[in-house]
C-alpha cells in the first residue's frame, strides 16, 4: 500500500493526512475483493523497518490500526470477512494485542474473505522463524501462510521490500503507478483482468491444446 505520504505531499497536506486516505482505499478494497470473489486479501499495513520513520507518524499509523480494530470488526464480521494479523506483535502498543486477538476471535468464523494484515512483519524474521520449527515445503507453508497468486504494488515501486518472500515464489506480479489512497475497484478489476491473461507454467512447459 505504497504512495500515502506522497499523495498527501502532492496536496501540500501533512503525511498523517495521506494514511487516513489510504484507511478509506483499505475499505474500499475489501469491499471490491469481496464482490469480485477474492478468498484471500494481505495487504502490507506497516513493515518492521516502518519503525525507522518519525514518531509522529508511526503513532498516526498505530492510531489508524486501532480505529480500524474498534470501527470496521462488526461490519468485518457481518460480511463473513475473517481478519488475522501477521507480523511481530511485542513491539506494539500494548493496548492494541487485546483489540488485535479480540477481532481475530469475533471474525474467525467468516469463509467469504480471509483478510490478513501484515503489522511489523518482515518476511526475513517470519522465515526464520518458521524455519526453526519446520523440516519440509510443506510445514514452511503451513506456518507461513498460503503461496500468494497476484501481488500488487502501487506508487510506481517495483520491489518486494521484505513482503512474503516464500509465499510469492510463484507469483504473478501487477505494478501499478497508482498511489493507494486512489485505488479503488476498478483498480482491483485491472490488475485482476491483467493476472487472467498470464500463462502460468510453475517450471513446466505447456503444450498447446491440438486443433479440434
Amino acid at each position: 500500500m505504497d504512495g500515502n505520504g506522497r499523495w498527501a505531499t502532492a496536496r501540500s497536506l501533512p503525511r498523517a493526512a495521506g494514511h487516513r486516505q489510504g484507511a478509506q482505499a483499505v475499505r474500499r478494497t475489501v469491499t471490491a475483493a469481496c464482490r469480485l470473489g477474492v478468498s484471500t486479501l494481505t495487504l502490507y499495513a506497516f513493515s518492521s523497518d516502518n519503525w525507522k520513520r518519525p514518531g509522529a507518524e508511526v503513532s498516526a499509523l498505530m492510531m489508524l490500526f486501532r480505529r480500524y480494530l474498534v470501527q470496521e470488526i462488526e461490519q468485518c464480521r457481518r460480511e463473513g470477512i475473517r481478519l488475522s494479523v501477521i507480523g511481530r506483535r511485542d513491539r506494539l502498543p500494548a493496548d492494541l494485542i487485546p483489540l488485535i486477538e479480540s477481532a481475530e476471535q469475533s471474525t474467525s468464523a467468516g469463509n467469504r474473505l480471509h483478510l490478513r494484515l501484515a503489522v511489523d512483519y518482515s518476511s526475513r524474521d517470519a522465515i526464520l522463524a518458521a524455519a526453526e520449527k519446520a523440516r519440509t515445503r510443506e510445514e514452511m507453508g503451513a506456518l507461513l501462510g498460503p503461496d500468494v497468486d497476484l501481488l500488487i504494488r502501487t506508487a510506481g515501486e517495483q520491489r518486494l521490500s521484505d513482503y512474503l518472500l516464500w509465499e510469492c515464489a510463484y507469483a504473478e506480479f501487477h505494478f501499478t503507478g497508482q498511489l493507494w489512497p486512489d485505488f479503488n475497484q476498478a483498480s482491483l478489476e485491472a490488475a485482476i483482468g491483467d493476472f487472467q491473461n498470464r500463462v502460468r507454467r510453475f517450471g513446466a512447459v505447456i503444450h498447446p491444446k491440438p486443433a479440434a
